[in-house]
């Protein structure tokens, strides 16, 4: 009877200890995150940064991307006939990097055409820059996420010695478990986010350059087709 008793009572002290301890590991993550503030918090701001220039950025090489199938026959059209304000409208209506190129060397009618391609080139260079705007960032982010994670990684390590060499059980020659377990949950959880935010920013980062490829490639094939309007005799 009395070793029943001894046995409730002693199951009873580990569940309440085993609370008590589930307790305390909770405290102790969350102290552990508030601590770590200094690491997560960069990467957080990286993260968000890094979403809202892929969606920014995706949008506006969407629109970029879209093109009319009859756009560059119109315009051979209307300069066949003559009717230069018509292009000119018409390059205006479509509003996209393509037609604001061709717009330009549009207006340059009646120039040399040498100084028609000089101005449709730099018209390119700035719808180029106006499509690269703000992904550098993505590239800049996708180097400097996983560092921060590895800062964290040494601010764990030099948190375990730390307090091994702060407590007292370390002059006993015994190492604190709790010690070495706070440190590698800073270093663990600090180089994954680090590296998870790298690699987010580095595929956000090559599709945007993908598709910008492909809006340069078409300006370049309309460019040439469009000197090659200016070039032909007119039927």
């Amino acid at each position: 009877m009395h070793s029943y008793f001894f046995l409730l009572d002693g199951a009873n002290a580990a569940t309440a200890g085993a609370e008590a301890a589930a307790k305390a590991g909770t405290v102790d993550i969350a102290d552990l995150v508030f601590k770590g503030w200094y690491i997560y918090l960069p990467l957080l701001l990286m993260s968000l940064i890094t979403v809202y220039i892929f969606v920014e950025r995706w949008l506006t090489l969407s629109k970029a991307s879209k093109e009319d199938n009859s756009f560059m026959s119109n315009i051979k059209q209307y300069i066949n006939q003559g009717k230069i304000d018509s292009a000119k409208n018409l390059c205006v209506t479509n509003n996209t990097p393509v037609a604001r190129m061709i717009g330009k060397g549009i207006g340059r009618i009646g120039k040399p055409l040498e100084d028609i391609k000089g101005a449709i080139e730099n018209s390119g260079k700035l719808e180029i820059a106006g499509l690269e705007k703000n992904t550098p960032i993505l590239a800049i982010i996708s180097s400097i996420a996983p560092m921060f994670g590895f800062l964290g990684t040494v601010i764990g390590v030099i948190t375990i010695f730390h307090d091994i060499s702060m407590s007292p059980e370390a002059a006993e020659g015994k190492i604190p478990i709790d010690s070495v377990s706070a440190g590698l949950y800073v270093k663990m959880i600090s180089s994954a986010a680090g590296l998870v935010v790298g690699m987010i920013a580095y595929v956000a980062y090559n599709t945007l350059t993908t598709r910008i490829g492909r809006v340069v490639n078409s300006m370049e094939v309309h460019a040439v087709e469009f000197v090659d309007i200016l070039d032909e005799p007119v039927h």
